[in-house]
């Protein structure tokens, strides 16, 4: 199963060199098939000429600039139709996710043949390193606010970092968040919509370089949206959207 990493980059001219050469040496260690395809989402800084020369150092690295219109969803949702991969995971740029973990994912999706599989940082084996207190409990009320209302035990809906079979991703479509609420619409419709998934615990570290995209208080109205609308789908759409399952083969006699 050839594994697709999608990695939107707005200016990480500092981070992607070290980002990309630990995923590149870590899948290639396991002989995973993989492409790594990185979403310039038209950086101010050097990560274009950045990502040039590091096409000549990894052989399985493919970049696209996003022209516009610009943002994180946007970015994600540029390599999403792009990607070739049998399955597709959304990592960041900025070293906060671990390799080791998407291998653990990648294995998880073949051993039990699931549609999704997420990360969780906050159960057991799960861990942060150097996290805002801030943005952490705001983190926390989040999920819990969206476990509430969703009726769901996964904890970590906000964890951008999850792996989807080629398959589940189209059943998402179409895509609606242009920004980080992105990292809940993909999750929230795969459960909503009757995908199966696992969960994997992983880590988390805070970026060394640069600072954080996300704004928290442009992105309170956005995730509610996105939430809204899953519910809106869950109890209304009388199962449209509904994963569709294959008809059993005929038995022969």
């Amino acid at each position: 199963m050839k594994l697709s990493v999608v990695i939107p980059a707005y200016n990480e001219q500092d981070s992607i060199p070290e980002t990309l050469r630990s995923l590149y040496v870590t899948l290639s260690k396991y002989g995973i098939p993989h492409e790594i395809c990185v979403t310039n989402d038209n950086s101010k800084d050097n990560t274009r000429a950045v990502l040039e020369q590091l096409t000549h150092e990894i052989p399985t690295l493919v970049y696209f600039t996003n022209p516009g219109p610009n943002g994180f969803g946007y970015a994600v949702r540029y390599g999403l139709e792009r990607f070739t991969g049998d399955c597709v995971a959304v990592f960041m740029a900025d070293m906060s996710d671990d390799p080791e973990d998407l291998v653990k994912f990648y294995y998880k999706m073949l051993e039990g043949d699931y549609d999704c599989v997420f990360g969780s940082r906050w159960s057991k084996g799960g861990k942060v390193v150097d996290y805002p207190p801030l943005k952490k409990y705001i983190n926390r009320l989040a999920n819990f606010i969206i476990r509430m209302m969703l009726g769901i035990r996964y904890n970590d809906t906000t964890n951008a970092f999850k792996l989807y079979k080629r398959e589940t991703m189209e059943g998402l479509k179409p895509f609606l968040s242009p920004h980080f609420n992105l990292t809940v619409e993909l999750p929230l419709k795969a459960m909503v919509r009757g995908y199966n998934f696992a969960v994997v615990p992983n880590s988390w570290t805070n970026r060394k370089y640069g600072e954080s995209k996300l704004k928290i208080k442009e992105m309170g109205s956005r995730y509610f949206f996105i939430l809204l609308y899953c519910l809106i789908e869950k109890f209304f759409s009388r199962g449209d959207f509904r994963k569709k399952t294959k008809p059993a083969a005929p038995v022969s006699r």
